[in-house]
């Protein structure tokens, strides 16, 4: 039986970061599915959805959080690896708060992004 690569969302409102992003998963060997907004990928329900997100914390209309809360709501509740541009001191406990896998400064190394995305999908394997 053939089985499909694990599928990483990355939702990112910067379209270098994230056709980065995108093609380093890829590389990785990583199916990737990339949403300019939390809006977008929200609209995207019907295809399948991703195994694990990387996120923007800062993404415009609606934040990486609320995006997630509504995944919940919604029965979707995928581990979450946050990326964030700035330098917030409370950013990693409200990562923390709403079970994010791991939060990641921008820049950060494709190491670390790998290792985090690791993480996110044996976080989903083991639930």
């Amino acid at each position: 039986m053939i089985r499909e690569a694990p599928c990483v969302g990355v939702v990112e409102d910067d379209a270098e970061v994230r056709v980065a992003l995108g093609r380093l998963l890829r590389i990785a060997g990583y199916e990737v599915a990339t949403f300019e907004s939390g809006v977008e990928l929200l609209a995207a329900r019907g295809a399948r959805m991703p195994d694990c997100l990387v996120v923007d914390v800062h993404l415009p209309g609606m934040s990486g959080f609320e995006m997630q809360a509504r995944l919940r709501a919604e029965g979707f509740d995928p581990p979450t690896v946050f990326i964030s541009g700035g330098e917030d001191p409370g950013l990693a406990e409200r990562v923390r708060e709403v079970g994010g896998v791991r939060l990641l400064h921008k820049p950060f190394s494709n190491a670390a992004l790998i290792e985090a995305v690791v993480a996110a999908l044996a976080r989903a394997r083991a639930s």
